[in-house]
């Protein structure tokens, strides 16, 4: 009897197509090529998982490995989490070796070229390294340079179909409850890849909190790709972090981005109703001047942005407040950048990320006129950085002699993150991840609290 050798590439079904438990067979929907020479190609780590199965008896108890690589947002880490619990159900066991994989993961990142780029080297190191190990990209990333060495899996999108099984392994959950965005900003390459808006079932989404919380989870990361834009069963947003805040006055809840607007306005009273609902907010403003918003296609103003930031400031004590900044936006002048950098200096900014713009092939704004030299993108950047930086350590002195309170993500150092957004350690102190504490806090250096436990 002849014995084939079957290379990964292209042979084996994922996922739903072909489970890997020890009750694992050859998916049907991709049959197995004839390779009568392949055997010598290949070392026993390629070999072993074709024949992990109870058909061809030789392994039974094999199990297959699956390796995540993720880049990017939050949202593409909530995806990553929720398609690694997948795995786990289904029998598959996670590796962080790329040799040691059967299949390998990567969620992907176009927002910048430098996150594109980092993707790109990492899949072509990958597929360099380890000829014949399967690849899926999922996320947001460009086929362009990819498609010819790695296989691209369909988007995920929201849906109300969440699985029974929640990622446990990080120290705080992630969940998504929106994907896609109705935006035409000029500058950015995610619709492409997430469509437009969709959002997931205002029940559903209370049902996945509840068995994080009875998971053991102390607090909820809220994502999507555009949140204010969430709206299912008559609901928005405002009114899905008021019911994830009931659910458990020992559970907080955390929002990501958060664009002006009339829902941001009620978003802020909602969290100042709630004890729970961490003290943070953070705003993509990009810019300061209204010609380049208008240029952007923004939906929004200066004067919509500074009425959001008083708003915060009035409605929630000690808030944090974040944004993203971008510089060298095609045509914009040295008036355009003084208006951002005013409105920096001006208002209470405590985390501030600065990138210099880059272009994105296909959007408008790659082929704009008056392109801003790269190096004075950077030099804006830099200038930004430093202001932002000073901001963010004044914004933590506040803090010593206060009382907050953190979610323990390093057990070694009982360290983790504030409400309003800081990273604190408690020396000496040592309880398990997921514990969320009160903490007194004593000393900052730079933008890091040092305190003791209450």
């Amino acid at each position: 009897m002849s014995v084939l050798f079957l290379p990964f590439r292209g042979v084996l079904g994922v996922g739903r197509d072909a489970k890997a438990t020890k009750n694992t067979t050859i998916s049907r929907r991709h049959p197995a090529p004839q390779y009568p020479h392949f055997a010598e190609l290949l070392s026993m780590n390629d070999i072993l998982p074709y024949f992990a199965t109870r058909e061809y008896g030789i392994i039974p108890h094999y199990t297959m490995k699956v390796c995540f690589e993720t880049f990017g947002c939050r949202l593409n880490r909530a995806e990553a989490l929720d398609q690694e619990a997948e795995y786990l159900a289904d029998g598959w066991k996670l590796t962080s070796s790329h040799s040691d994989a059967d299949l390998i993961i990567v969620r992907g990142c176009s927002v910048t070229r430098r996150a594109q780029r980092d993707c790109e080297q990492l899949i072509a190191h990958i597929r360099r390294k380890y000829p014949l190990k399967r690849i899926m990209i999922e996320g947001c990333l460009a086929t362009s340079r990819t498609e010819k060495i790695a296989v691209r899996h369909a988007p995920v999108k929201a849906s109300d179909k969440s699985s029974l099984h929640v990622p446990t392994r990080t120290a705080r959950a992630y969940l998504k409850v929106q994907d896609g965005c109705a935006g035409k900003c000029t500058f950015c390459i995610v619709p492409k890849f997430r469509g437009k808006s969709s959002s997931i079932g205002f029940d559903a989404i209370l049902d996945k909190a509840k068995r994080f919380i009875d998971a053991g989870y102390h607090e909820i990361v809220v994502t999507g790709c555009n949140l204010s834009l969430y709206a299912s069963d008559g609901k928005r947003l405002p009114e899905l972090i008021d019911a994830l805040a009931g659910l458990s006055p020992d559970c907080r809840i955390r929002l990501g981005s958060l664009e002006p607007s009339d829902v941001a306005q009620d978003v802020v009273e909602a969290i100042s109703r709630r004890q729970n609902i961490c003290r943070f907010l953070h705003i993509p403003i990009q810019s300061a001047s209204n010609r380049i918003l208008g240029a952007m296609k923004r939906p929004y103003t200066t004067k919509e942005v500074e009425e959001l930031v008083r708003s915060i400031r009035r409605h929630i004590q000690n808030a944090g407040i974040g944004c993203d900044l971008m510089t060298g936006f095609p045509s914009e002048s040295d008036l355009d950048f003084m208006a951002t950098k005013g409105m920096l200096n001006r208002d209470p900014f405590s985390r501030v990320h600065v990138f210099p713009f880059s272009e994105r092939p296909g959007t408008p704004a790659a082929s704009m006129a008056g392109a801003v030299p790269p190096e004075i993108r950077r030099a804006r950047a830099k200038e930004l950085a430093t202001i932002a930086d000073a901001k963010r350590t004044a914004f933590a002195k506040r803090f010593i002699g206060k009382t907050t309170e953190i979610v323990v993500e390093d057990e070694d150092s009982c360290s983790g993150w504030t409400s309003e957004y800081l990273w604190c350690s408690c020396p000496h102190a040592h309880l398990p991840r997921k514990s969320l504490v009160k903490v007194r806090i004593t000393a900052a250096d730079g933008h890091k609290l040092t305190g003791t436990l209450i």
